[in-house]
């Protein structure tokens, strides 16, 4: 965390990160407006992303360079990691947030349920059964694991629905939507909330 022109803490985090396969610089401003600077080489993703900034209100800033020509997992997932770890760095104790959030979001004929808790514990339900479809180059099934890998690196519950949809698109966006209005929720300091919103005194 940094100070914000004295006024209050920020919550921000930087972090870099290189493997054989993926090399991975992100900044992150959980207290932000929605503005990001997103690279990863995979232009689908970058929406997904650029989407996730948007609609979170969390600046964001990535560049990822990775391993494309094997296939895109290494970076999809790499970057789930790095955002992960970067969100987890970001909120620091988690006193006075909210921890959970949730959202139902449209897209067309798509609804998805995105459920979170910032518990301090890792644990991924994906029901997006079926779909082993294309959104242009993008495999669809590259979305869960992106959420595998930021659930475990932020230490969260994500709870992923598909409640029905047909466009591989519009399924991605509304999760990748879903999943940012739940995180802003859950993100959110409320003043009702003294100290660490757990009873185990620690998250």
């Amino acid at each position: 965390m940094s100070q914000g022109l004295g006024l209050k803490p920020m919550r921000t985090s930087q972090i870099q990160r290189e493997t054989a396969e993926t090399r991975i610089a992100l900044k992150l401003n959980v207290d932000g407006s929605g503005r990001s600077k997103i690279a990863t080489g995979i232009a689908f993703f970058d929406h997904m992303l650029t989407l996730f900034s948007k609609h979170s209100l969390m600046d964001l800033e990535i560049d990822a360079k990775g391993d494309l020509e094997v296939d895109y997992h290494h970076t999809v997932e790499d970057v789930g990691i790095v955002l992960g770890q970067a969100l987890k760095e970001a909120l620091g104790d988690k006193r006075g947030i909210r921890r959970y959030g949730h959202a139902y979001l449209p897209m067309d004929e798509t609804l998805s349920r995105v459920v979170v808790d910032l518990s301090g514990r890792a644990y991924l339900e994906y029901r997006v059964k079926g779909l082993r479809r294309k959104a242009g180059d993008f495999p669809l099934q590259l979305v869960e694991e992106f959420m595998r890998s930021l659930s475990v690196n932020a230490l969260m519950n994500l709870h992923i629905e598909l409640l029905y949809g047909r466009d591989a698109h519009h399924i991605s966006e509304s999760i990748f939507k879903g999943l940012a209005k739940a995180l802003d929720i859950a993100c959110q300091k409320d003043s009702r909330v003294k100290g660490l919103p757990s009873t185990k005194g620690k998250i």
